[in-house]
């Protein structure tokens, strides 16, 4: 044998044992925000995902494969998103499917996740992204796009729905004022116009909007605005960290208004870090408990935070928790893929398909059941409202804190929405 005939048996064993490796994975493609303007609320969600995909390999992968995860922190910019996407696309690299992130760069995707048959996972719950075919006429055809949770749209109008009943139910005379508050953004703005048109169906007299920053800051300049409007009821669109600013400067310009928060805009790390201003905010939760909750289902996410936290002493936020349902969703999908026809992007997506009511094995009482067909990626439209409660300092370990009672999250009314035609993609 020829020195160069070796050298190309050995390139050839070394492409083909290349390749035999390559088989054995299973690839996706995960974006997180560890450093941008959702980054409070996308580092806890970041790690729980990489936790659960780390725990699944743990226990044997997927079909007997392993799951490679390519977690990359895009700070919450869609350039860098799409240039992800082209990556996670191109032939020979393309994965299976990708657990994406934010509102811009998910609708910003689309398309071209429609396009190359690749489902996405998001973080961002906006009603446009549950129209699989375009039925609706309010949104572009979004195929490949799922979620875990009530749309930002549903989770809104089901505060509103409360929030109708708790004025109600305090006597108060007059309509209610409604205002939407948060960033000029794709996020906060997704749910603005259906909240504010069921707002005013409601008997609400629907407010001028008020801005503010994705960033923490000074929002004195908001809080005055908003004493003198008058409002009675406040959608805060942004995440708890900017949130958080809000209400500690309303709190101190002696605001007397019922803050209603979006899914991200208020957890326990921001009931801690708000203090007593965060006291009474209601928002929804997408799992049925929370940390240390009492389900079956909680055992398996303990042994998952382990993957990160060997002490188990960490305390995980409501984001934590989703953020294992929602990559739970997406390893049954890709499990029923590998059993029929392989792990491709659109056996993926018909693996969502194949179950109604369903909880991921092992987290029964922790995740929601959740139904996606074909026709209507709305997963649920039940929506779970709970009160932040903080009844004193809420300096030290969150831990005991929780323990103590010092900081709550009480349940306050489970809404079940109606599936109205006009308001899906909406």
């Amino acid at each position: 044998m020829t020195i160069k005939s070796l050298l190309s048996t050995v390139s050839l064993a070394l492409l083909l044992g290349t390749a035999s490796a390559g088989a054995q994975q299973i690839s996706i493609g995960h974006l997180e925000d560890l450093s941008g303007g959702t980054s409070d609320v996308g580092t806890p969600y970041g790690q729980a995902v990489a936790d659960t995909f780390a725990w699944i390999n743990k226990k044997g992968g997927i079909g007997g494969k392993q799951v490679s995860v390519d977690s990359n922190d895009y700070g919450y910019q869609v350039p860098r998103a799409i240039a992800l996407y082209k990556k996670w696309s191109a032939p020979g690299n393309k994965v299976a499917a990708i657990m994406g992130w934010g509102t811009a760069d998910t609708e910003a995707l689309t398309g071209f996740l429609a396009q190359d048959k690749i489902p996405d996972m998001s973080g961002s719950y906006a009603a446009a992204l549950t129209d699989p075919e375009g039925t609706s006429g309010k949104a572009k055809p979004a195929p490949y796009n799922f979620f875990y949770g009530p749309t930002y749209s549903d989770a809104l109008r089901a505060m509103l729905m409360w929030a109708a009943e708790d004025w109600k139910a305090k006597g108060k005379p007059g309509k209610p004022k409604f205002v939407h508050m948060g960033a000029n953004h794709p996020y906060p703005n997704a749910p603005k116009a259906a909240g504010e048109a069921l707002a005013t169906e409601l008997g609400f007299e629907v407010l001028p909007p008020l801005m503010f920053a994705l960033a923490p800051g000074d929002y004195s300049a908001q809080c005055l605005s908003l004493k003198s409007s008058g409002a009675n009821y406040a959608y805060l669109g942004n995440t708890a960290a900017s949130n958080i600013s809000v209400m500690k400067a309303c709190k101190a310009a002696g605001v007397d208004v019922q803050f209603l928060g979006n899914v991200w805009g208020m957890d326990e790390n921001g009931a801690k870090t708000a203090g007593d201003a965060a006291d009474g905010i209601v928002f929804p939760l997408r799992t049925s408990v929370a940390w240390g909750g009492d389900a079956p289902g909680m055992k398996t996410v303990m042994e998952i935070s382990k993957m990160s936290d060997p002490t188990g002493k960490v305390y995980r936020p409501v984001h934590y928790i989703a953020a294992v349902c929602s990559a739970m969703y997406m390893k049954e999908a890709l499990d029923w893929a590998a059993k029929n026809g392989g792990p491709t992007g659109e056996n993926v997506a018909e693996g969502f398909y194949q179950k109604k009511d369903w909880v991921p094995a092992g987290l029964e009482g922790v995740c929601n059941p959740s139904t996606w067909t074909d026709k209507d990626h709305r997963g649920t439209m039940k929506v779970d409202l709970y009160r932040a409660k903080v009844s004193g300092s809420t300096d030290g370990d969150l831990n005991n804190l929780m323990a103590k009672g010092t900081i709550k999250l009480e349940r306050v009314k489970t809404i079940e929405l109606p599936r109205k035609p006009e308001w899906f993609g909406w």
